[in-house]
């Protein structure tokens, strides 16, 4: 397996994706559709994400995604100065490996 990656989201977005089989929002009260990509990060990444847009946030759970399940799903490292992963397609169910609430000082 790749070294993982990580993605915050509301339980209740958590539970909508269990039920359709994808999960497909990218960020904070922004889908798919709209933002074009799963905004993900990784484990040394994760406290300031959630810092910057989750802090506050009730019931937020931690996905780790093995990339080597999403099938075929491309993804990208972007951004500057700091390059953060990006799904770019949805996220089947089953390459989410790990599930864990997030307190509300983070992960």
């Amino acid at each position: 397996m790749a070294d993982p990656v990580f993605h915050l989201t509301r339980a209740a977005d958590w539970e909508a994706a269990l039920a359709a089989g994808e999960y497909r929002r990218s960020t904070l009260d922004r889908t798919l559709e709209e933002e074009g990509f799963i905004h993900c990060s990784t484990a040394a990444q994760l406290a300031g994400t959630f810092a910057r847009f989750y802090r506050g946030v009730p019931e937020v759970v931690r996905l780790e995604i093995d990339l080597d399940r999403l099938g075929g799903v491309e993804v990208r490292w972007e951004g500057d100065p700091e390059a953060f992963p990006h799904v770019y397609g949805p996220l089947p169910v089953d390459a989410v490996v790990g599930v864990t609430p997030v307190g509300p000082d983070g992960p």
